[in-house]
């Protein structure tokens, strides 16, 4: 294969992994309108809701170094297909749980398949990296992010107008028709990834684990958001499924808009300007959105708050990939592990909180946390060594 012939089928294999950033993030935008109705449904409290989104995350954290394991042996595409395929059925599964022994179990299943598909579709992306030499991360997230907005705002329509299960169905047929288009133009790592190390090693320095407390205070407000935003507004606020399942499409909208600029934004000002502004940004957007005086009002906060989140995780890994002190990817990859651990572990603890003191109180003290990355962006600063563009 020529060397035009290798670009064009690099370029194919971005928008592949590209199609499937997209349909990951719709899978979990579409649990988000669901979210209410699962409650009711199922007739469980905010506690026992917490404690099911906590085996959520659970099977997430479980599954995504058992996917590095398989990647490791059989390389991202072949991974990325299998799970793929089985996690565009995940939410019609939880939408047909009959009580919450089954919800636990289907919910830990669509954390690890969640969880999975992310570990596989991020490697893929640092596979299309390479090839094209130049940098995806950012915009890939990017379509993660309008995906979980996609989800988000036709689902709320579909479950009012049509109900959960239909609602359910219906997402799982768009999953299973992007998964199905994309799978064939993904590409695989340059080198077989069995014959590398296989053992992981932990980081040594001290800033590599700060730089994981960063990218886990930033990803605590899109778990945040995603699970309890649309209870909040429809317990504050009265409000009807179709508007505040409207919270998290907003956030992700956002989100998902400033993601597409992310990399030349952070090129012109800097990763550590670009992070300490989007950190007060977001911190802004989440302080009002728990001072809301009506449903409207905190769905522009949320908004607000997703423009402000969108480039502090990107930055966070970055800044991780390209540590001097750490040059054999296991600052990435430590980074990532405690990052998504606030995604997928935090809503749990929040939800726990917001059923004694309401979710308002526990949005502001968000905000204080983002402030704190605020103050920790210097360690953002490797970020802008070379190759940074192109780190994962």
């Amino acid at each position: 294969m020529n060397s035009c012939q290798t670009e064009a089928a690099a370029e194919r294999g971005r928008w592949a992994v590209a199609t499937l950033f997209f349909a990951n993030g719709f899978l979990v935008g579409s649990w988000a309108p669901q979210i209410p109705v699962f409650l009711t449904r199922l007739e469980i409290t905010e506690f026992t809701l917490g404690l099911l989104i906590v085996g959520f995350g659970v099977g997430a954290l479980i599954a995504m170094p058992w996917c590095g394991w398989l990647i490791h042996r059989l390389g991202s595409r072949t991974v990325l297909r299998g799970f793929s395929f089985v996690c565009a059925f995940a939410l019609l599964g939880i939408a047909l749980v009959p009580n919450v022994w089954v919800a636990a179990i289907m919910l830990f299943l669509f954390g690890g398949l969640i969880g999975g598909m992310d570990v596989a579709m991020n490697t893929n992306a640092v596979a299309v990296e390479k090839k094209l030499r130049r940098a995806i991360m950012s915009s890939s997230h990017g379509f993660w992010s309008l995906g979980g907005f996609a989800g988000g705002a036709a689902g709320s329509l579909a479950i009012q107008q049509y109900g959960h299960l239909v609602h359910a169905i219906l997402a799982t047929v768009v999953a299973l028709v992007l998964v199905a288009c994309a799978v064939s133009f993904l590409i695989n790592e340059e080198r077989p990834v069995s014959g590398s190390p296989t053992k992981f090693g932990f980081p040594r320095s001290p800033a590599i684990y700060l730089t994981g407390i960063v990218a886990l205070l930033s990803m605590v407000p899109e778990g945040a958001v995603l699970d309890w935003a649309a209870i909040f507004i429809r317990q504050e606020f009265g409000s009807e499924i179709a508007v505040a399942g409207l919270a998290y499409a907003a956030f992700s909208g956002a989100m998902a808009v400033t993601r597409f600029v992310g990399d030349g934004v952070r090129t012109r000002f800097g990763a550590v300007t670009t992070l300490r502004a989007s950190a007060l940004i977001a911190a802004a957007g989440m302080f009002a959105a728990g001072l809301a005086a009506n449903d409207w009002v905190a769905i522009i906060a949320f908004a607000i708050c997703g423009f402000g989140t969108a480039n502090m995780v990107p930055i966070a890994f970055s800044a991780a990939g390209n540590h001097p002190a750490d040059t054999s990817g296991a600052g990435l990859s430590t980074v990532t592990a405690m990052g998504y651990s606030g995604l997928l572990v935090a809503p749990s603890i929040i939800g726990f909180a917001g059923q004694n003191t309401g979710f308002g109180p526990v949005f502001v003290t968000l905000a204080m946390m983002l402030v704190l990355v605020a103050l920790m962006a210097g360690l953002a600063r490797a970020a802008d060594m070379p190759g940074a563009q192109t780190a994962a």
